[in-house]
């Protein structure tokens, strides 16, 4: 389809000229005559200005039908949530084992004030863990002296 044929097709039949369209879009009859016949493709800020001239919906710019299209079954999309690294299947067994050994290991330091949020990355449980363990010999330190 091109459109310019289509915007001729809808301003013959709302019996309206060039320079009514002129008028009501601030658009030149110059540049609506080139669109008409082809030789410039519109922005899409150029045709909702157009429709809204043609007292028409945008989408009958691109849909020669009365009514508008039907709308295709889409696949549902997945939220944030779904697409999250862990939140289901084999990723989500691996991360509760992860942090079962983790808080373990946390246990055996005999540190059991040591815990972290079950949303922390991987990368600040580790860091958390090695200040705990830096303070804990820091004080072990201090107490043989």
């Amino acid at each position: 389809m091109v459109i310019g044929d289509r915007l001729r097709e809808l301003r013959e039949s709302k019996k309206f000229s060039q320079g009514d369209v002129e008028k009501r879009t601030g658009l030149l009859r110059c540049y609506i005559s080139r669109v008409e016949n082809g030789h410039t493709v519109p922005a899409i800020e150029t045709l909702e200005k157009l429709a809204r001239a043609l007292e028409i919906p945008l989408y009958q710019l691109f849909y020669d039908g009365d009514e508008p299209p039907k709308l295709p079954n889409l696949l549902k999309r997945k939220t944030a949530d779904g697409i999250a690294f862990g939140s289901s299947g084999k990723q989500a067994t691996y991360l509760h084992k992860l942090r079962k050994c983790l808080s373990k290991a946390a246990g055996r330091t005999g540190n059991s004030s040591w815990s972290w949020p079950r949303k922390w990355p991987l990368a600040a449980v580790v860091a958390e863990r090695q200040k705990h363990e830096k303070q804990a010999g820091a004080a072990s330190e201090n107490a043989a002296l």
